[in-house]
């Protein structure tokens, strides 16, 4: 038997707003979140454009023992976290009686690697590290963190596929709970953003040199895009089988119905177009649904050219020219693990509330994307099913269909 797998809380903390509501008041107006940071710039940055997201003062609800455990991407998880348990009505009573567990994305923990090294190197000696810093210091940190802190005794395990980390994440939960291994997931994606955390990917040349102009810098399918703004945050979603839901009296926000995979077995870090045109079609095949069912397609674009050139073609090639298509990427930067976990959250804002956010500084169309309906200007239209796309270094592709209830 299949169960149907809901997503009944969402927990938000980024460069657009840290909850719920000013996420999707940025979205429908198009806000940006893009800075020049000059400390990026002192540092060695070739670009020092970043999305901006505020540091959370946990304090107030966690001690210091707790505290020096975590990074920068498990206090955005934490806070985002919250957000979305309150939301789907999951007290700590719930979770002492219910096996609930937690897929996270994460694929860096940059700055706490790098600040434990140097104290090391600095002091002789590996003591003055502090108990907590092996924790910062593992890619799973984020799981291990809010595993313990929330009391979780389901599945627990970090998703490492680089940008598309957040998108598995929500995907394997997904299947999980659709097969009855799990009731209850919690499932997203943090990053962070500290200085240390983009260095090496700025070495790359991949990012806009649009330093005078950070709000116009993310140019998702425009012909004038020069490359990515590197951003972060955290997002969470809970998903669990419908019966779960209607038994404890949750509300449905929205349902999974489709999710979608491939690798590209080509270049480590150009993508391509049929790896992704394989993990769309293969997610609308999980769904059991035609192309022309879906009413709005969350693009991965992330400002490159080569990566939205090859990803507007696999979408012509798959759904044509009429379906709306966007990429938030515009307002937010690239939030890279977390993208494929925020994305949905923002489509799934937009679904509710029935509007597509625009693609900020689409001016004109390169031959690729003019095949494509690029949604330029908010708009105003019911959007019963939409697609999101996530893709990353090494080929990963990652494709979620989620449904309108």
């Amino acid at each position: 038997m299949k169960h149907r797998v809901v997503i009944t809380g969402m927990g938000i903390y980024s460069c657009i707003g840290t909850t719920r509501e000013a996420v999707c008041a940025s979205l429908y107006e198009g806000k940006s979140g893009i800075v020049y940071l000059p400390e990026r710039k002192d540092f060695g940055y070739r670009s020092a454009l970043s999305g901006w997201v505020p540091t959370p003062d946990l304090k107030k609800c966690l001690g210091r023992r707790e505290r020096a455990s975590m990074g920068q991407e498990s206090e955005f998880a934490y806070v985002a976290t919250l957000e979305a348990l309150e939301q789907a009505g999951i007290d700590e009573a719930f979770r002492a009686e219910r096996e609930i567990g937690i897929l996270y994305g994460n694929d860096s923990v940059a700055g706490s690697v790098i600040e434990a090294n140097d104290k090391i190197r600095h002091k002789k000696d590996t003591t003055l590290v502090g108990s907590g810093s092996v924790f910062k210091t593992m890619n799973s940190t984020v799981t291990m963190n809010l595993s313990t802190l929330f009391e979780l005794r389901g599945v627990n395990m970090s998703i490492s596929a680089a940008c598309a980390s957040g998108s598995h994440a929500v995907g394997l939960a997904f299947m999980l709970i659709q097969s009855g291994w799990q009731d209850c997931i919690i499932c997203g994606g943090a990053q962070e953003i500290n200085l240390f955390s983009m260095g090496s990917f700025d070495g790359l040349g991949v990012f806009s040199m649009r330093e005078e102009e950070p709000t116009a810098a993310s140019r998702p399918f425009d012909a004038a895009r020069d490359g990515l703004v590197p951003s972060g945050g955290a997002a969470t979603l809970v998903v669990e089988t419908l019966e779960s839901a209607i038994k404890r009296g949750a509300t449905p926000l929205a349902e999974i119905v489709g999710y979608g995979f491939s690798s590209n077995g080509d270049h480590i870090s150009t993508p391509n177009a049929e790896g992704p045109a394989r993990a769309m079609e293969r997610a609308l095949k999980n769904a059991g649904m035609k192309a022309d069912e879906i009413h709005y397609i969350n693009a991965h674009a992330t400002s490159t050219p080569i990566g939205d050139a090859n990803e507007a073609q696999a979408i012509f090639h798959l759904f044509g020219s009429e379906t709306p298509v966007s990429s938030t990427k515009g307002m937010t930067g690239h939030e890279c693990w977390m993208a494929g976990a925020s994305e949905l959250i923002y489509s799934t804002l937009m679904m509710q509330n029935d509007f597509i956010a625009p693609n900020l500084n689409f001016e004109n169309p390169d031959s690729y994307s003019a095949k494509l309906n690029i949604i330029a200007q908010t708009k105003s239209t019911p959007i019963g099913a939409f697609l999101s796309n996530s893709f990353g270094f090494g080929g990963t592709n990652s494709a979620l269909i989620v449904k309108k209830l």
